[in-house]
């Protein structure tokens, strides 16, 4: 290897987390401006819309801790017509039980038992199939949902006969926790800013699954989720954009969820996010031979750059540890992984995204301001775990994950907060 290529991997390594940084910031900054601004003044309130009925689907599977929670809440929406329907997928607790009590005290509710357990996109296609409405709220069984979100999701189908889904903005319950407080800045500072700024440019990676709105024709044209895949929300979003039917984030729609508060929990979640990236990427390379679906190239190329990423770090790591035990010639040689100057460059950046992200994300989440502190130390933690579950996820994906049924296994949902 050339020390020219050597420089190259550590310029990349540097300069690529600065450039996204920046391109999420203008986008995220246009996006507000030119979608969002205008309806800060109805925060809080409902949305005026049709009366087009809506189907709230949820899939569980063991969610005896959290099914009553969320079943009360998605009852309790601001909107006219709407079923709520739980899909039991052969839980080996008391989720099924908990479901059947439920249903004399909602009478929105239905129940649908599968009698073994076929994975999330088997359950949220059952939903679907069997849902008297043509439009669909899905959200996961453990999601707190606000009052108003159907109504601020419905929206978006009223503006154009194309949208096929709209993404909700999902927010952190537990917190109690270092790992809960780093992605609160992950989901303000990250996913959604991140949301915003690929709908400003054109197209979204990937729906936050926990909650999402669908056209029902839209999906059946697609072929409903796909069984085989790890993470069916980014599938389902590219199924959908590749047949030219248009995603949307709408921010004001929220979700209170829980996250993984243990290292273990974490890395079992991103590792699954990153193959099921991994297997999106595989399963869509064929889209280059057609003119049509180019709208979808940047979003593509942006995750091979993301991966390309993580193993340049990789590959400076081990040269770093390499040098630590044997003599390497000095064109190869990493004297520190500790970050200098461009440590505070990239630093520096971080802390003007988590303030921008905050700027926008505040009238959502008022609690934001108190963990700013805890935020600042989110790209080390973001970027080490990021770089190690891309760097399992790919070889994995390519040798083993491929054309095999996705089921559920019970995540870790840390510490619980109480409902807002």
């Amino acid at each position: 290897m050339t020390p020219e290529l050597i420089g190259l991997l550590h310029d990349f390594a540097f300069l690529y987390p600065l450039l996204m940084s920046y391109v999420w910031m203008a986008g995220g900054t246009y996006y507000y401006f030119h979608y969002e601004r205008r309806d800060r003044a109805l925060l809080g309130s409902v949305p005026v819309i049709r009366d087009r009925g809506v189907s709230i689907v949820i899939p569980c599977y063991n969610e005896e801790d959290n099914v009553r929670e969320t079943v009360h809440y998605a009852c309790q929406q601001n909107y006219p017509l709407f079923e709520v329907i739980a899909v039991n997928d052969g839980s080996c607790d008391a989720t099924g039980a908990i479901l059947d009590e439920l249903l004399e005290r909602y009478p929105q509710l239905r129940v649908i038992h599968l009698q073994e357990n076929q994975g999330k996109a088997v359950a949220l296609t059952t939903g679907a199939q069997l849902a008297r409405y043509e439009y669909l709220v899905c959200i996961d069984g453990d999601a707190i949902l606000d009052p108003n979100a159907c109504a601020w999701l419905m929206r978006h189908f009223e503006m154009g006969a194309r949208v096929g889904a709209v993404t909700g903005n999902p927010r952190i319950r537990n917190r109690s926790t270092l790992l809960g407080r780093l992605q609160v800045g992950e989901f303000s500072s990250i996913i959604g800013l991140i949301k915003r700024a690929q709908r400003t440019y054109g197209r979204i990676f990937a729906i936050s699954g926990v909650l999402a709105a669908f056209r029902r024709t839209a999906l059946q044209e697609v072929g409903y989720w796909s069984h085989d895949m790890l993470t069916e929300d980014v599938d389902i979003s590219w199924k959908l954009q590749l047949a030219h039917w248009d995603v949307r984030f709408e921010p004001y729609a929220l979700v209170w969820i829980l996250m993984p508060e243990t290292l273990h929990g974490l890395w079992k979640q991103r590792l699954r996010w990153a193959k099921g990236g991994a297997q999106v990427l595989l399963k869509n390379w064929t889209m280059f031979r057609h003119w049509r679906k180019r709208r979808m190239w940047p979003i593509y190329f942006e995750y091979c750059f993301s991966v390309l990423w993580a193993y340049s770090m990789v590959f400076i790591f081990l040269l770093w540890l390499i040098g630590k035990f044997w003599l390497l010639p000095p064109e190869w040689r990493v004297d520190s992984i500790l970050p200098g100057w461009t440590g505070v460059v990239i630093g520096t950046t971080c802390l003007i995204q988590l303030a921008v992200s905050k700027w926008l994300d505040a009238p959502f989440d008022v609690h934001l301001t108190r963990n700013y502190y805890w935020m600042i130390w989110y790209p080390l933690a973001y970027w080490v775990m990021g770089m190690l579950t891309t760097a399992v996820a790919v070889p994995s994906v390519l040798l083993f994950e491929r054309n095999r049924r996705a089921r559920w296994t019970s995540p870790d949902r840390g510490l619980r907060a109480p409902a807002r």
